[in-house]
């Protein structure tokens, strides 16, 4: 349930009506917004009598949220949430952002040479992991607390702000420093309890989509998030396992317009995971635009063939001017309804 407020309410009725919602056994959860002034009732798992908060003062209205997840939906947050990271908007009506950069971190020469040919290429955001959770044990799982180092200069010499993968929560206080903003893979998704430990950081989180996860399961690990306090929250599609054995993963596409009608969090897409195959990333990169998609994050090296990890859907620079190009000429297209 979302309590509307009057936008000239006191202090002490907000807190008198946090209160009551604590009296009846849920959490109230402050909701922002330009216009109105709203508290979400959280923690039931069935309806919520609106009874004993109609009546209390600065009280306007009592509205039912019907999903599952509530500070992800519209529902609860009509307006479009937009994410600053350094002098990159994502989300709303900015530009589509591009993320770009090898799988992992490599030898410091090359990845400082990756950054200048992907920042050439149109890129205005890094991505790149230091630590690799991979699915055979026997492979490359990344250069850890040296690869921050690598990732420290790439931001000094081409400020180029960082996107790396977080795999476990002991980890982020090395990252933090180094780090703006910290991707959840798809396989931890679902590790709720790093999710919650995501929560209370100053960083944003980029949060994939799990290899076999529905929508709503996707935007309830979205929900821990906010409901552990975090609000720069990006969302990013990177295929799910289905029956086809001619890609990596099914890009599905149908579900980047659905976010963006169910929620307010931006959403990007990841054309590299999600196609497994270089020759397929642009017209995949141009089809998540297309499909109304706040960016990519995309796979990209000044020598595909000899990347540490993903060489096979890793796209050169000269292909990455290709998708900057698009994204120009598909952001002049404005919105496709």
């Amino acid at each position: 349930m979302l309590v509307i407020l009057s936008p000239d309410c006191s202090v002490a009725e907000v807190a008198a009506v946090e209160a009551s919602i604590t009296a009846m056994g849920y959490t109230p959860l402050a909701v922002p917004g330009e216009n109105r002034t709203a508290i979400c009732v959280t923690g039931n798992k069935g309806p919520v009598d609106a009874g004993p908060l109609r009546g209390l003062p600065g009280v306007v209205d009592c509205i039912r949220v019907t999903k599952p997840y509530k500070l992800v939906s519209r529902e609860v947050h009509p307006a479009d949430t937009v994410i600053t990271v350094g002098r990159t908007q994502i989300g709303g009506d900015a530009t589509p952002v591009m993320i770009a950069g090898p799988c992992s971190v490599e030898t410091e020469a090359r990845t400082l040479r990756i950054a200048e040919a992907v920042k050439a290429a149109g890129a205005t955001m890094f991505r790149a992991g230091a630590f690799k959770p991979r699915t055979s044990p026997y492979d490359f799982q990344g250069l850890g607390v040296e690869a921050l180092h690598t990732l420290r200069q790439v931001r000094e010499q081409f400020e180029l702000p960082i996107v790396s993968e977080i795999v476990d929560a002991s980890h982020l206080e090395q990252m933090i420093d180094t780090v703006d903003v910290l991707q959840v893979g798809a396989r931890n998704m679902q590790n709720f309890a790093l999710l919650q430990r995501l929560a209370d950081q100053p960083r944003p989180v980029l949060l994939k989509r799990g290899a076999a996860a529905t929508l709503t399961e996707w935007l309830m690990a979205a929900e821990y998030l906010l409901a552990g306090g975090k609000r720069d929250v990006i969302l990013c599609e990177r295929g799910i396992r289905s029956f086809s054995d001619h890609s990596r993963n099914t890009l599905d596409l149908n579900v980047v317009p659905v976010v963006r009608q169910m929620s307010h969090l931006p959403i990007l897409v990841d054309p590299s995971h999600g196609t497994g195959r270089r020759e397929r990333v642009r017209a995949m990169a141009r089809a998540g635009i297309a499909a109304g998609a706040q960016g990519l994050l995309v796979e990209a090296h000044f020598d595909p063939a000899s990347s540490y990890t993903d060489a096979a859907q890793t796209v050169s620079d000269e292909v990455l001017k290709g998708i900057s190009a698009d994204l120009g000429v598909l952001a002049g297209l404005g919105s496709i309804e």
